[in-house]
């Protein structure tokens, strides 16, 4: 009979992140050896790093951090919501945020490349989890931004797991209070863009047909039909533009309205919602 308890399992099982079955065979072959146990479930598990690569990661975290200007926002993702709400797994996401803000890394190529003090890339961190684990673990986003003003916000979609919707919101005049708030705004209502100038010209006109073609089959008046397109238009655009729509804590104001009153001027954000 194999050397160790239930406690070197459920030590083993923290400490790598792997399944049940999988440490009791490691410490199984290692004769209850937690080092060497460790290592068979690294080696074990590299093997098996290629053939992860086509699952699906749509479980996962958003980590961000801002302090001096700068704002940094990552998405990790796994496969499952069990190695999601892991500590294993929420360090390992820890450990790539700080390499971004240590890196400066805006994309995730640059992170995946970047190394960290112990002389690994992040992608070598990957595959080691990967491994120990037995899931696939990328870095899906990463957004950075710089202002006067940078405040982050995280929520929490349940309360097992951690956060799935993270945003940065970069800003000029006012205060953090007021950044924050609008921060906390991008978090609920998901705007696509910060001002109508940054849609995608193709998709307004896009908007414009379906509009036009929609009030026709509605049998709408003809001589209607500029009014309503641009009405149904404007509507796009208080939907997805960030300073254009209802403010969530005063509907009766639109975000730049409350920007303006509070002397703030909004010049970037970012929204990650974990999957999506």
């Amino acid at each position: 009979m194999a050397n160790y308890t239930a406690a070197d399992i459920k030590a083993l099982r923290e400490s790598t992140g792997a399944g049940m079955l999988d440490v009791k065979k490691a410490l199984d072959e290692a004769d209850g050896d937690q080092a060497k146990a460790t290592e068979i479930l690294r080696v074990k598990g590299l093997k098996g790093v290629t053939k992860r690569e086509g699952r699906t990661t749509s479980n996962g975290l958003v980590a961000a951090r801002a302090a001096d200007g700068v704002g940094t926002l990552v998405e990790v993702l796994c496969e499952t919501d069990f190695v999601a709400k892991g500590q294993r797994f929420i360090d390992l996401a820890d450990t790539v945020l700080s390499q971004a803000v240590a890196s400066r890394a805006a994309d995730p190529d640059s992170l995946l490349a970047s190394t960290t003090e112990d002389g690994k890339t992040v992608q070598a961190l990957l595959d080691e989890a990967n491994a120990t684990i037995g899931e696939k673990i990328e870095v899906k986003r990463v957004a950075r931004v710089e202002a006067p003003v940078v405040v982050s916000y995280l929520h929490k979609t349940s309360p097992d797991l951690p956060a799935q919707i993270g945003v940065l919101v970069g800003a000029e005049g006012g205060d953090e209070a007021a950044v924050r708030d609008v921060a906390m705004h991008v978090a609920a209502f998901s705007p696509t863009v910060l001002t109508r100038d940054d849609v995608d010209p193709e998709t307004v006109e896009n908007e414009r047909r379906v509009a036009e073609a929609t009030a026709r089959e509605e049998g709408k008046p003809e001589a209607a039909l500029p009014k309503i397109v641009e009405g149904r238009v404007g509507g796009y655009f208080k939907e997805n533009v960030l300073l254009e729509q209802p403010f969530a804590k005063d509907p009766k104001k639109t975000v730049g309205k409350v920007l303006d009153e509070a002397g703030a001027k909004v010049t970037s954000f970012a929204r990650f919602r974990v999957g999506s």
